[in-house]
């Protein structure tokens, strides 16, 4: 399908530009010598490669005034005044907050989505262009002959979203297709009459090293293709699926492997539902478990794991990724709040960059009944239309991640291009294919055959490695060499776009179910509050269907798949009326942090591979103490919930590091500042610091030998759990350090080792005297531009895009959760809350809601990083509902018309 689906051709805006929003200094911010500098973050390799500019070049640019004044705010907006906008039907109101939020009133359906589109052009209109040419393999195209840029090309290509998204264009109902196209024609209004440098200021620095023509319209298909990227920054359990494999290949112990995997029942924290919330359908499809041991050869996992991991890692992070992209939510009744209506909490845990990845707004018909049915708020993603988390009248909820198992690597046995279908009929079928052409601005052309059997396309051959991953069978040749697939439910066209729609305008539990059952992907926890006292949790989801196998790997989806036994093959999907539910639970409230859905062996089955628990246990015990306590919840005290910082990692290991005896008192003077710590991670903190550098040091100490490099210990809530079993065992063969030959270190040994380099460590990072130490001037967070982010880029542009760090508090697994990455030596925050909710039902202007960076795009913007010190703070803004909330909250107001 072609990008043809925005009616009407080409359309302009004939109002005339003359920017009129309040802008950001009016000199480029210049490089500070004492700025900390956090150094390059996790995932920054194609950030800082995205442009590859020449820093004569880029310096010319920045070096006149005129860079400010004419480049950098140039792109600015009108927020007020009347605009022109083809597409509409009637006028529309745009009223901006003091955050520059806009609240949009239009008489129609069409004219909501047409406005929001051409809002989300206005401010974000590059971020748009970035996430359209990823998710479409042809990112390339826009930042020219950079190898990261080429292979994030070839294995989105060869997963073929687009095409999946151009499937999903005939699939989805007439509603929702009239929505994305009026979505297409705000944008494209917006787009008419200017050029590249019009819309952001990363076209012009960019143009200083390739050709950049005027940006494509906006596809319809181009929305649809976002929620690829969103689905697969958000997938189940990926990682610990290889790096099973990968832990296999060098400890070569089933047992050992699984020491490192624990269950979520080893962990002895609450499922989401209890067996007497469980309201769902009988299930028996999705029965599946297997207790078989995997007996791959170690050669063919290795290789395996290293080209399907080679290939998944090329896939720019869009959203957020790895184990600290979680999320918190929950939702008390009104027997137990002080307005005696329900309230909700939301903060998703994702990847931080700037602009963040959500864009807030009002959706308001002026009328609201079936001809325009929205009048809600909440956040959305630029590229969007709707919004996807938020309330309307009737209804709040919130989105986790489910963490359900919805990937599953297949090892295949190939021959030309054929595959085994089936090893005992020695089946051999042809391979489908397909040439795909990557065009690079500035290159040549790169051709890719790609190739998929029915379990999912070929990743092995998707960056031109070697089509070979392991040796020939012991059978002969006859039976081929290996490759990699990826089945994943994702790759199949869907209604996840119906869905969000279907949200928007839900008032009940049976609207929230109807709405999850086209919620294809990705699979989330659905919290949520009505207006008349109902609270309840829903998953949605498409979900495979596993058989039990007794073979030579789980048939769980824990480990790779031998593709050349059918037994293996998923067997459909979980039926949508057997997905788990529950309303008004006995509780008096539901927590979804990314923990078990459901408790051990209850149908369906969803996943092995669960969020240990700390942080919806930790959620379950504040709820708890103020309930037994009589006191009524507030809108502050969800808030407080959100704010807190108590670490479950101390309280899992101080005791045992109180008593480990350090010989030398200089080396004790961390110890020391253990005892009487209450385990709040404070920026202010020295326990903190300390206590988080010991856990670095004693995870590198403990499993550096043992782990290939792939899979050195993150340090989030799965680490915490093995290192708190192995306390238990002093003489557990990951205590030893394998490189000292002839000495078998125990447990001890490992807590005295990381308790002395940590006060080492600290002594060389911050100060002799732990009394300086704080927690805050090592855990910082450095949001980044996803193209003029990196280190290549010169100080004077990197440092006017990207604001100056921030001091957080908190860490990973805690239900302040700003993740930190142990693996890269670095305290760094790589993901936390993208933004902070509540929502009180019995006022919902009373609600307050608060973002990462804020509204805009462009640097040059007030509203481009206007919120970030009162997220970092813990603080929040009022979130303004009502028409007469939204009106006394206006700081500047639009009139758009036709």
């Amino acid at each position: 399908m072609s990008a043809n689906h925005t009616p009407g051709g080409s359309l302009a805006c004939v109002s005339e530009r003359a920017p009129s929003e309040p802008t950001g200094p009016d000199e480029p911010q210049t490089a500070d010598d004492d700025r900390p500098d956090a150094g390059p973050r996790p995932g920054s390799r194609l950030r800082r490669a995205a442009v590859g500019l020449s820093v004569l070049i880029v310096l010319a640019v920045v070096a006149s005034v005129s860079f400010t004044v004419v480049t950098v705010r140039a792109p600015l907006p009108e927020v007020s005044g009347t605009q022109t906008v083809p597409g509409l039907e009637g006028e529309v109101t745009v009223q901006r907050d003091a955050q520059g939020v806009p609240h949009v009133t239009a008489s129609n359906a069409q004219d909501l989505f047409v406005a929001q589109g051409y809002l989300h052009a206005q401010d974000r209109f590059f971020q748009m262009d970035y996430r359209r040419h990823v998710t479409a393999g042809r990112l390339a195209e826009l930042v020219g002959d950079v190898p990261e840029a080429v292979q994030a090309d070839q294995v989105i290509r060869t997963f073929g979203w687009r095409e999946v998204a151009e499937a999903e264009w005939d699939l989805v109902s007439p509603e929702t297709r009239a929505a994305l196209q009026a979505y297409a024609q705000g944008v494209n209004a917006y787009l008419a009459d200017r050029g590249p440098d019009d819309l952001g200021v990363e076209y012009t620095v960019l143009g200083t090293r390739v050709d950049l023509s005027a940006p494509d319209p906006w596809d319809p298909v181009d929305s649809l293709a976002w929620l690829k990227a969103m689905a697969w920054d958000l997938r189940g359990n990926y990682d610990d699926e290889l790096d099973r494999a990968l832990a296999f290949s060098t400890v070569e112990d089933v047992e050992l492997v699984d020491e490192l995997f624990p269950s979520f029942a080893a962990g002895g924290n609450t499922p989401i539902l209890q067996q007497s919330d469980l309201a769902t359908g009988d299930g028996s499809r999705a029965e599946q478990a297997s207790t078989s041991s995997a007996s791959f050869g170690s050669a063919l996992l290795d290789e395996a794991v290293a080209s399907a991991r080679d290939a998944v890692s090329a896939v720019p992070v869009m959203v957020g990724r790895g184990e600290g992209t979680g999320s918190n939510s929950w939702v008390v009744s009104g027997e137990h709040t002080a307005s005696g209506a329900p309230l909700l909490a939301n903060d998703p845990h994702l990847s931080l960059e700037i602009p963040g990845v959500w864009s807030q707004v009002g959706l308001h018909c002026e009328q609201v009944g079936d001809e325009c049915p929205y009048d809600v708020a909440g956040f959305g993603f630029a590229g969007f239309p709707g919004v996807i988390i938020g309330h309307n009248a009737d209804l709040a909820w919130g989105l986790t991640n489910m963490g359900a198992d919805v990937t599953d690597f297949f090892i295949e046995r190939v021959r030309d291009d054929t595959w085994l279908r089936d090893a005992e009929s020695e089946e051999w079928v042809p391979m489908e294919t397909r040439t795909e052409t990557i065009r690079v601005n500035g290159g040549d052309p790169i051709e890719l055959q790609v190739r998929s059997t029915d379990h999912g396309p070929v990743l092995s051959s998707a960056l031109d490695v070697d089509e070979v991953v392991g040796a020939p069978t012991e059978t002969g040749t006859g039976f081929g060499e290996y490759a990699v697939s990826l089945a994943w439910t994702a790759l199949e066209p869907g209604r996840t776009a119906d869905a969000v729609l279907a949200m928007m305008t839900a008032a009940g539990a049976q609207d929230v179910q109807d709405a999850a059952a086209l919620f294809d992907v990705p699979a989330q926890n659905i919290v949520f509050a009505t207006a008349d006292g109902h609270i309840g949790y829903q998953a949605p989801g498409r979900i495979p269907v596993r058989d039990r196998v007794r073979g030579p790997v789980p048939s769980d989806g824990t480990w790779p798949r031998p593709g050349w036994d059918p037994a293996y093959d998923w067997q459909g999907y979980v039926d949508p009326a057997d997905m788990p539910r529950s309303l008004d639970p006995e509780s008096g409230f539901v927590v979804a942090a990314n923990q078990a859905v459901l408790p051990a062996g209850t149908r369906p089955y969803l996943s092995s591979d669960w969020d240990p628990g700390f942080r919806s246990e930790r959620i379950r015990s504040l709820l708890t103490e103020q309930i037994d306590a009589g006191r009524p919840f507030t809108v502050e005290d969800m808030e407080r919930i959100q704010q807190d910082d108590w670490s479950p990692f101390a309280d899992a290991l101080v005791p045992v590091l109180l008593d480990v005896d350090i010989p030398d008192s200089y080396d004790a003077a961390g110890q020391e500042l253990l005892a009487g710590w209450d385990y709040s991670t404070g920026t202010d903190s020295a326990a903190a610091a300390y206590f988080n550098a010991v856990w670095r040091n004693l995870l590198a100490a403990t499993f550096e030998d043992d782990l290939p490099p792939q899979m050195a210990p993150t340090g989030g809530a799965r680490w915490l759990v093995v290192v708190r079993d192995m306390l238990e065992r002093p003489d557990d063969p990951f205590w030893d350090d394998r490189s000292t030959v002839g000495v078998v270190e125990t447990r001890d040994e490992a807590l005295l080792r990381a308790l002395v380099t940590a006060r080492r460590d600290l002594t060389v990072e911050l100060s002799k005297d732990p009394a300086d130490w704080d927690w805050g001037s090592v855990h910082e967070l450095s949001l980044q531009h996803p193209v003029l982010g990196g280190d290549d880029v010169p100080a004077l542009v990197r440092d006017y895009v990207n604001p100056r760090p921030v001091q957080l508090p908190g860490g990973s697994s805690i239900v302040n959760a700003t993740a930190w990455d142990a693996s890269t030596g670095s305290f760094a925050v790589t993901t936390g809350p993208s933004m902070r909710m509540v929502v009180d039902l019995g006022d919902l202007d009373s609600s307050t809601w608060v973002e990462v960076t804020g509204v805009s795009g462009h640097p040059a913007s007030r509203h481009y990083g206007d919120q970030l010190d009162a997220w970092a703070a813990g603080e929040s803004f009022p979130f303004p509902f009502s028409r007469e909330a939204v009106s006394g909250a206006a700081e500047e107001t639009a009139t758009l018309q036709p």
